[in-house]
């Protein structure tokens, strides 16, 4: 039993071989954000791509797979727009689609309302952190999508391994973007943002197949 679930770990390890070549590829070319280009928004996309890949061949057949297989679909298009001049808005509104699928997905676990409460808390917390930083015609935007994000997180949690962790990683590498983005430039700010995100993609596709 031990040996079939190793052996099972390594196959789901060999299958994600071109998610880890795409993620070294990205690192390893670090285009500059201040020059956005479609070579830049090409490597930045590609591992998420390869995820999307990976769920829609691998992950059993059934409405969880396949709203996750959508949601990093929308965040590869998020990171397109995210990587071309004066496209926020459309990064935004695709990265909110994104979380909206990866909400649906996780709607089919129970759940586990003590959990709602912290995060709700937390969150609202943030966007008043957030809110004197913000254009104003960005408030109900980011509001929304704090509220959409942080949504996702409870019901990740919910769930629990990997899809738990992967909630938690794309929630701190949103936090650290806003950051970032609104308040103040973080040392190595973008190198936490990109681990933490692809991180999260991972484990949301490996949560389409951990039984498997």
């Amino acid at each position: 039993m031990e040996g079939d679930g190793r052996e099972s770990g390594r196959r789901k390890i060999r299958r994600l071989v071109p998610f880890f070549f795409s993620c070294a590829l990205y690192f390893f070319l670090w285009l500059p954000a201040d020059k956005p280009s479609w070579d830049s928004a090409l490597a930045k996309c590609l591992p998420i791509l390869c995820l999307a890949l990976f769920v829609h061949n691998h992950a059993p057949s059934g409405p969880y797979g396949q709203f996750i297989c959508v949601g990093l679909l929308c965040s590869a298009l998020g990171d397109i727009f995210r990587s071309c001049p004066n496209q926020f808005l459309f990064g935004m509104v695709a990265f909110t689609l994104a979380h909206l699928f990866y909400l649906k997905a996780l709607s089919c676990f129970p759940i586990r309302q003590y959990l709602l409460e912290s995060v709700v808390v937390i969150f609202l917390l943030y966007f008043g952190l957030l809110k004197p930083h913000l254009p104003s015609r960005l408030n109900l935007l980011v509001l929304i999508y704090i509220a959409i994000l942080g949504l996702m997180l409870w019901q990740a949690l919910a769930q629990g391994n990997p899809a738990a962790l992967g909630g938690l990683f794309l929630s701190i590498s949103n936090i650290v973007l806003a950051w970032d983005t609104f308040i103040r430039p973080l040392p190595s700010g973008h190198l936490i943002i990109m681990v933490t995100y692809y991180a999260a993609q991972a484990l949301l596709a490996l949560s389409t197949v951990q039984d498997c």
